[in-house]
């Protein structure tokens, strides 16, 4: 990243290096949007790699010697990627899960909200004594709004593309929906078999035989909440009745760990969600904010220190962020003169630092705020800061859900599309903390420390 002190420059374009599917569905958006990571989105998926949804979760769901984990399937023609990125150590503390209905209860805490008419896809790979760790769970809606239904081999194709790189040893699977009916329940019950579910199960089976990885079982439940029963789809055959989720293992390690969880995914689109007084009050704001920023800028490039305009520009970023941590309120005026900030390209680059500093949740709070009151580029800017902040400390579903947002703002926003092609190929946190790195690195070069990072 350079050190270009204009305030206003056209955003640089960026390689993602991936392929273009087109014509290519995404529920959630009623368009067609081409999928830059070469991923499918014809189900809308929510990827959590690695230390982002389960850093505490141990699943002995794969005790080796057991006929009921035993991997099944030679590699076929298809192959998996050949370099698959480094895993992180086992965790130093874990939850041992081992029975389905702890691992089903334990879902809405590892995705991070409750989920509704979805396949929630976990990979596992390799632990100690025999066991699995629960490493990156995606989500699949089972419906679009338009009443289409996923695809098995869409789905199916989807997941090895995750579990390619990364060393997954296993895949396990639980269907939510409502609409599931369990066998023995009564032909007169209103809601869709299971048979209904066999195709996307072969499907998903197939697709990781060839690439050699165990699915070692798939279970269904109406909706993951107390009382409910679950039953299985594909595996030795089980059934029983769910807890409650809020007092399973799994959820209290992600409470105690500060981990929200929502009650649903509408939660999380609130977060971004545009809010048109906001966007009123600011919008009547933006123009003298800008005004006064170019006026800024003159005056820096007089004195010969143009970078002194970039300086200054972070130095009140960062005050309205130290602001927010206090417990402030950011009125209009000051979100428009922040929004105007950050069409700086070194004021900007900074910013990513903060995913990883003492005012991570300050600097999440004000993104989401700008997101919410922002339109165009501007809300892009905003939008992918809070997707990066969110993916580099394990909140996947918003991270998804905060990039979404950016590229229907701008869709060629490079960040955006950049952030959101790592989190759909399933790339780990740590492997994106060198941007937050090169934010420090921005920061220093205009001559601001931002001290050392936390996380």
């Amino acid at each position: 990243m350079t050190n270009s002190a204009t305030p206003f420059p056209a955003p640089e374009p960026v390689d993602a290096g991936c392929t273009v599917e087109d014509d290519t569905f995404r529920p959630g958006t009623g368009s067609h949007r081409s999928s830059p990571s070469g991923v499918s989105s014809e189900a809308e998926m929510c990827v959590s790699p690695a230390a982002m949804v389960a850093p505490h979760s141990y699943s002995r769901t794969a005790q080796s010697g057991t006929s009921a984990w035993n991997p099944g399937g030679a590699a076929g023609d298809a192959r998996c990627r050949d370099e698959p990125p480094p895993f992180r150590d086992t965790p130093d503390h874990v939850v041992c899960v081992d029975d389905p209905a702890e691992l089903i209860a334990g879902v809405p805490a590892m995705l991070g909200f409750t989920p509704e008419r979805s396949v929630v896809v976990l990979v596992l790979r390799h632990g100690t004594a025999g066991g699995a760790i629960v490493d990156a769970v995606v989500r699949f809606d089972l419906d679009s709004p338009s009443g289409r239904r996923v695809r098995g081999a869409t789905l199916a194709a989807a997941v090895a593309r995750i579990c390619a790189h990364d060393e997954a040893a296993e895949v396990l699977a639980v269907v939510v929906d409502e609409r599931a009916v369990e066998p023995g329940a009564g032909a007169d019950r209103p809601g869709c078999a299971t048979g209904r579910f066999d195709v996307l199960v072969g499907s998903l089976g197939r697709r990781l035989a060839a690439c050699d990885i165990s699915l070692g079982g798939v279970w269904a439940v109406r909706a993951i909440a107390a009382g409910q029963r679950w039953w299985t789809l594909a595996g030795p055959q089980r059934h029983g009745v769910l807890r409650d989720p809020a007092a399973s293992l799994v959820t209290l390690t992600h409470v105690l760990d500060g981990r929200p969880i929502r009650g649903s995914r509408s939660e999380l689109t609130a977060l971004v969600a545009r809010d048109p007084l906001a966007h009123a009050e600011v919008a009547a704001h933006l123009p003298d904010a800008l005004a006064r920023a170019r006026e800024r800028y003159a005056r820096a490039a007089r004195r010969g220190d143009p970078i002194g305009y970039s300086r200054q520009a972070l130095d009140h970023v960062l005050w309205q962020i130290a602001n927010t941590a206090s417990g402030a309120a950011l009125m209009a005026p000051e979100l428009a003169r922040i929004a105007a900030a950050l069409r700086d390209k070194a004021v900007r680059d900074s910013m990513f630092a903060l995913a990883v500093g003492d005012n991570a949740d300050a600097a999440e709070a004000v993104w989401a705020a700008l997101t919410r009151a922002l339109s165009g580029a501007d809300r892009a800017e905003a939008a992918a800061l809070l997707g990066y902040s969110a993916y580099v400390r394990g909140d996947g579903p918003l991270a998804g859900i905060a990039l979404e947002a950016a590229l229907e703002a701008d869709p060629g926003h490079p960040m955006a599309m950049l952030l959101d092609t790592s989190l759909r190929l399933g790339m780990r946190p740590e492997q994106l903390r060198r941007l937050a790195h090169s934010g420090y690195r921005t920061a220093a070069g205009l001559g601001v420390d931002l001290g050392a990072p936390t996380s």
